[in-house]
């Protein structure tokens, strides 16, 4: 029989055509793992529900920006637009790494000199004094890194030791204007995003097995290089990301069971020194759960308001919505923390502060 063709082909199944022509149907495909777990769901599929319970409680509270009364001494109560310098000054230098202001329109000699000035050695963190969900927060390994972040960042930003520390947490606390004992509701501990070697595989495969990794490959190219050749030992650990934030790939854990009274009294130590707060998460490293319920080596990275998010609802496997329920209760929290500071006398803020708030939130990502 004549061939109707003289080259030979290896078979190709249907499923290979079309999953080479629709590359997003792979298992391992980021639109797949994405679509499997919620906790990669965009912003406002998850929180849809929390923004109906807000304009609930607007209608309640006769403002759609009553959250602006939960901590007064903090912008827009720490929802949007908050000076991240601004909260930090307010904690007790012994519960804080030293952290430096940088004006945007500074210079690379005048950054080298409040480094000096400081005493500040690499490796440092460098984040926008202005932003959310760890947009532009990079730990800086060298000098010529820095230079780069100088060069390209648009606006303010802080310059923070870098914590080398074990236990990255983050712990949500709040207190009812006038009590003395607040509440720990929810505590997050950070896992850095990792491989682990197995002496065959380069890192970038090790990459590929991993489902979390795999969704921070264009970034992880653009950082490594040709370093994610390399094959590591078996065994050997390779931390990908420094960065405790979920959208950098760190898995957040719920670690919950750490909450007791105990930790509580720890937290009101911190917070009551800081004038006008009263809601927020404590985003932190330490040395060991037994220095935490001590009050020892805490060192608060960053304090946020408002707009913090009790992390451990981010557990992966966790219910949406378990995760629903635990957001709606703790914006019930804030409608009752912000009506009674407002019942004190804090002004809520006015539609045109928002405005002006958004508008410098946006100017600064340009």
């Amino acid at each position: 029989m004549q061939s109707l063709n003289s080259s030979v082909r290896t078979p190709v199944s249907l499923r290979d055509l079309v999953l080479d022509r629709l590359p997003h149907l792979r298992l391992n495909s980021p639109f797949l793992i994405q679509l499997r777990h919620w906790e990669y769901w965009p912003f406002a599929v998850v929180y849809f529900p929390v923004f109906l319970y807000h304009i609930w409680l607007s209608i309640k509270a006769r403002s759609f920006f009553f959250f602006s009364a939960s901590n007064p001494s903090i912008e827009t109560g720490g929802l949007l637009g908050e000076s991240k310098v601004a909260i930090l000054d307010r904690i007790d230098a012994e519960f804080k790494p030293k952290t430096v202001f940088v004006p945007g329109s500074a210079q690379a000699n005048t950054v080298a000199s409040l480094l000096n000035e400081h005493g500040l050695a690499f490796p440092l963190i460098a984040k926008p004094n202005v932003g959310e969900r760890g947009w532009r927060v990079e730990k800086i390994e060298r000098w010529e890194s820095l230079i780069n972040y100088i060069q390209s960042n648009p606006g303010d930003f802080l310059i923070q030791k870098y914590v080398d520390e074990p236990l990255e947490l983050g712990v949500f606390y709040y207190r009812l204007p006038g009590e003395s004992q607040g509440v720990i509701s929810s505590i997050v501990q950070k896992e850095f995003l990792s491989v682990r070697g197995n002496g065959r595989n380069c890192i970038e495969e090790l990459i590929m097995q991993n489902e979390r990794a795999i969704l921070q490959l264009p970034a992880l190219i653009q950082q490594y290089g040709p370093q994610l050749h390399e094959i590591p030992a078996a065994g050997k650990t390779i931390t990908l990301v420094h960065i405790g934030n979920h959208s950098k790939g760190t898995k957040f854990l719920n670690a919950n069971h750490l909450i007791t009274p105990q930790l509580a009294r720890v937290f009101d130590q911190i917070s009551q020194p800081i004038d006008g707060f009263y809601y927020g998460r404590f985003d932190l490293r330490c040395r060991s759960v037994a220095d935490l319920y001590s009050g020892k080596h805490i060192r608060v990275l960053e304090l946020n308001g408002a707009g913090a998010e009790p992390a451990h609802i981010y557990q992966p496997g966790f219910s949406i919505w378990k995760a629903w329920g635990v957001l709606l209760h703790h914006w019930q929290v804030l409608y009752t923390i912000s009506r009674e500071n407002h019942r004190r006398g804090v002004p809520y803020m006015t539609l045109s502060e928002a405005m002006s708030s958004w508008k410098q939130i946006q100017k600064n990502k340009e």
